[in-house]
């Protein structure tokens, strides 16, 4: 591609009109000769301290926000808003040719978009999948990185979702991308929000600055879809400007949720909205489910499907890989995974858990290091609020000490009386809990749910896939 039909409206430059090989903004990766760097100043690495480098190796022109000096040097005012747009349209902006639905809030995307998707197969329409756990183009499984890639991976997946005759895009979109701007000029038909609660509060700084990196995603849509059982849906639908919907569990809505009736095999209820009441029943357990698979049919609806053909095509769905996953065991207790890593997320995990279990709930878990510190004691007193026993462990510790990072969580057991054992390594610590089991427990591994490995130091990763540490113990048990 050509230079200036690359930056046309978008930079301006006296370069000559040179060929680009390839766009980046990432020194790890091998540079092609004749690609485009662009420069962008992170929380750890600014990519213009090696700008002159990137020239050296082959690097046609480098994209800056400050003057460098550099003979091939084009300037703009800001490098990370600028770099997704160059991203698009060097895929020939994919996502003109794609509908597109965003899922945004603190829990619950993953198992929304998931089964949004499985409806959409259930209903013969191809889609494809972007999220926590995995990618998705049709029936192909694509491994991520994060839930919400960087521009020229985003773009460069849509591009083939685009070339593989996708008709919906369904998408996890988290506060940080929206706030650091790597979505670019995507615009969604639907933006959906779940649910607000403490996350991400080492990046945001206070859940003020976290709700309105979330509203960004409600600038970008053609229409908005809103949980307003909490204060913050509420606040978004009174403040936002395009066209809106509501969903609820407990007010009035757009679309309701009632009768509800909850179980160890799912959630019941009757759904209303658009005119009618019809039966669901939704094969994942929870109250919070309820919320999630009423989101799931309203936006259906939006987009122009039938309420019947909606709901029929979900009570057929089965479950999300790590959300209230039960592995089996083949014995007289139940293991569940599930990704539960906020205060308000594994509430209502053990909430839902103990409403059906005929024995002990026994959680356990830990906290991600290098992140939020003020929600480990939060952690440990919603966990303790509905389990029997509790194994405090590890997370992915990153660069801190595990044995640190269990010290802040149990700050947050003081003055409760619910027992408990710390295990710092969380391998030994599953062993620990399958050999301690007691007929009729529920053990709740919270925390990991999808994710098959584990971050140490330096961003080291192992592999641990709690399945597989779970058989290794049942063995070791016969």
């Amino acid at each position: 591609m050509k230079l200036y039909e690359l930056i046309d409206g978008l930079a301006e430059t006296t370069l000559e009109n040179i060929e680009i090989t390839d766009i980046t903004s990432d020194d790890r990766k091998d540079l092609k000769k004749g690609a485009m760097f662009v420069c962008i100043k992170g929380k750890i690495f600014d990519g213009h301290s090696v700008a002159g480098q990137m020239l050296k190796k082959g690097a046609s022109c480098v994209v800056v926000q400050k003057d460098l000096g550099l003979k091939n040097q084009i300037i703009v005012p800001n490098t990370r808003e600028i770099y997704p747009s160059l991203c698009a349209r060097w895929f020939s902006n994919p996502q003109d040719k794609l509908k597109l639905i965003g899922v945004t809030g603190t829990n619950g995307k993953t198992t929304i978009t998931t089964v949004i998707k499985k409806v959409f197969t259930e209903l013969g329409v191809k889609a494809g999948l972007i999220g926590t756990c995995q990618n998705e183009i049709g029936d192909k499984i694509l491994h991520t990185e994060r839930t919400t890639p960087e521009p020229f991976d985003l773009y460069e997946l849509l591009a083939q979702m685009a070339e593989e005759k996708c008709e919906y895009v369904i998408m996890e979109v988290s506060s940080q991308a929206l706030e650091q701007k790597r979505i670019g000029p995507l615009h969604f038909d639907i933006a959906l929000f779940t649910n607000l609660t403490q996350d991400h509060l080492d990046d945001h700084g206070d859940m003020d600055n976290y709700y309105k990196a979330k509203k960004l995603l409600f600038s970008m849509c053609d229409k908005a879809l809103i949980n307003i059982d909490g204060k913050r849906g509420k606040q978004y639908l009174s403040e936002i400007k395009c066209e809106k919907y509501s969903f609820s569990t407990t007010e009035k809505a757009d679309f309701n949720a009632y009768d509800i009736k909850l179980s160890a095999s799912g959630v019941e209820y009757s759904f209303s909205g658009s005119g009618e009441s019809l039966p669901v029943k939704f094969n994942m357990l929870g109250q919070f489910n309820v919320s999630n698979s009423l989101a799931v049919i309203s936006c259906l609806i939006m987009l122009g499907y039938g309420a019947d053909e909606v709901i029929r095509a979900i009570n057929k769905t089965s479950g999300v890989r790590g959300r209230a996953e039960v592995v089996p065991t083949g014995r007289d207790f139940t293991v569940i995974c599930d990704y539960a890593h906020t205060p308000d997320a594994i509430e209502n995990i053990l909430k839902a858990i103990k409403s059906c279990s005929k024995g002990r709930v026994v959680c356990l878990f830990g906290c991600g290091g290098n992140r939020d510190k003020i929600k480990r004691p939060l952690m440990a007193r919603a966990a303790a609020k509905y389990a029997d026993f509790l194994i405090v462990t590890s997370d992915n510790p990153r660069d801190e000490n595990p044995d640190d990072i269990i010290k802040d969580i149990l700050a947050g057991l003081e003055g409760m009386d619910v027992p408990y054992v710390t295990i710092t390594d969380r391998i030994d610590a599953i062993h620990w809990a399958v050999k301690n089991a007691q007929k009729n427990d529920t053990i709740v591994l919270a925390g990991k749910g999808h994710e098959d490995y584990q971050i140490l130091k330096n961003g080291v990763k192992i592999h641990l896939d709690e399945r597989e540490i779970i058989a290794e113990a049942l063995k070791e048990l016969n």
